[in-house]
């Protein structure tokens, strides 16, 4: 037996004038998301029949869940006639599915698992031994596994797949060889913890991202995928999901998507001003065959303000992040953001605007009195409007962030 199962309560489970809080609770929910999914769902719920039967066996109580995303072929029907419980999920999506599912779901664990023929739920009985155990996520893995010969396409399986496992694990450390795996047991509580809100298929991704950073106890197990099993095109779009996924993981990283690419822009972008405004006007600096002149100064100009760009949206990232709860707060950020709220930033944006402002008043007031002609100060010219528009750049960021940021208390005084 693994652990103490959930005793069973006095009034049967088929009554149908019960509410699902007063059948009482049960050990393992198999969760379905639905939707026109009626030429594949007998099955699986033949496997997960068999998954009960097995894990009845073993002590522990469960039922089979059908979240419908608003199925028009008959998928509800059919489910409630082989005795699966069903439950509408009005808001369209794959993760949207999942998440209702998971509310409505009477297990204290639940495998979770696609309704597409392409995995048998007996292989979540040995995952809910993980759970047993005391892991809080098990996922599937796929590639220990098994993969049926045309059940995932060359392009998702040996690129698409291990890129964004790779990109997830690089980023968060999460150690989990398939993090995209459609057949995983968790912990009931512990997703509820999790607070998950990604309604599309990166709901994927996001599972296993917030179970990195809340520390929870995740193991895999080997399992087999087979062939779609429907007479359509699957719901996954292999180029678009897949964008999705990797824009979802890079967005809730803004240190590898923002901060660091910024600052090695604007450290180039200093290092090449500095150069070329210790030569003479119109010169070249040169570095043995290689030389430098005005015009990477207008390069220099564009890396700068695109870093100033990427650093205050790096910020912004990091709050929104924060508050969905996909990273946690660290004094480093409550600092940051409280010298935001203080004005720091703008005025730090307000002096940068203001040097941008000076430098580009010397540059008219020698065009005025025609002391240059075409193409002379453009150094200055180039100088002064990255400043100016940098700084206008760090006043409006400062000012979105403490739109979107309410969890410090307000300063003293306010």
């Amino acid at each position: 037996m693994w652990g103490e199962p959930v005793a069973k309560p006095a009034v049967t489970d088929d009554d149908p004038s019960l509410t699902d809080a007063a059948r009482g609770p049960l050990d393992v929910t198999i969760l379905m998301p639905c939707l026109d999914e009626r030429i594949t769902l007998p099955s699986c719920i033949d496997t997960a029949e068999e998954a009960v039967r097995q894990l009845e066996e073993r002590g522990l109580s469960a039922e089979i869940l059908i979240s419908d995303n608003g199925s028009v072929d008959g998928s509800q029907a059919y489910a409630r006639s082989r005795g699966c419980r069903v439950t509408e999920c009005t808001t369209r999506g794959y993760g949207a599915a999942l998440i209702h599912g998971i509310r409505a779901a009477r297990g204290r664990f639940i495998v979770m698992g696609d309704s597409d023929a392409s995995y048998d739920f007996r292989e979540g009985v040995p995952m809910v031994a993980k759970l047993a155990e005391g892991y809080d996520l098990c996922m599937g893995n796929r590639f220990t596994g098994r993969i049926v010969p045309g059940a995932m396409p060359p392009l998702n399986r040996y690129l698409g797949n291990p890129a964004l496992s790779g990109v997830l694990n690089l980023f968060f450390r999460s150690g989990v060889g398939d993090a995209h795996s459609g057949l995983r047991a968790f912990r009931r509580d512990a997703a509820l913890d999790l607070q998950l809100v990604s309604h599309g298929m990166e709901f994927a991704s996001e599972l296993v991202v917030k179970a990195a950073l809340k520390g929870l106890k995740m193991t895999e197990v080997p399992i087999t995928l087979h062939p779609d099993g429907r007479d359509r095109k699957p719901h996954l779009r292999p180029w678009r999901d897949g964008w999705r996924h990797l824009r979802f993981l890079l967005a809730l990283s803004p240190r590898w998507l923002f901060i660091i690419p910024s600052l090695v822009l604007i450290g180039l972008a200093v290092l090449v001003a500095v150069v070329l405004f210790r030569t003479p006007p119109h010169d070249v600096a040169h570095f043995g065959r290689f030389w430098i002149g005005d015009h990477w100064l207008i390069a220099a100009g564009a890396m700068f303000q695109l870093g100033i760009s990427g650093l205050t949206l790096g910020t912004i990232a990091r709050v929104w992040a924060s508050k969905r709860g996909f990273v946690g707060r660290t004094r480093q950020l409550d600092r940051w953001v409280l010298a935001i709220r203080d004005d720091k930033a703008v005025l730090t944006g307000a002096l940068l605007a203001a040097v941008g402002l000076i430098v580009l008043g010397g540059v008219a007031f020698d065009f005025l009195r025609g002391g240059f002609g075409p193409g002379g100060r453009i150094r200055e010219m180039v100088l002064g409007t990255a400043l100016l528009v940098g700084g206008i750049q760090v006043i409006f960021a400062s000012f979105v962030v403490s739109l979107i940021d309410d969890e410090l208390p307000p300063r003293s005084g306010a």
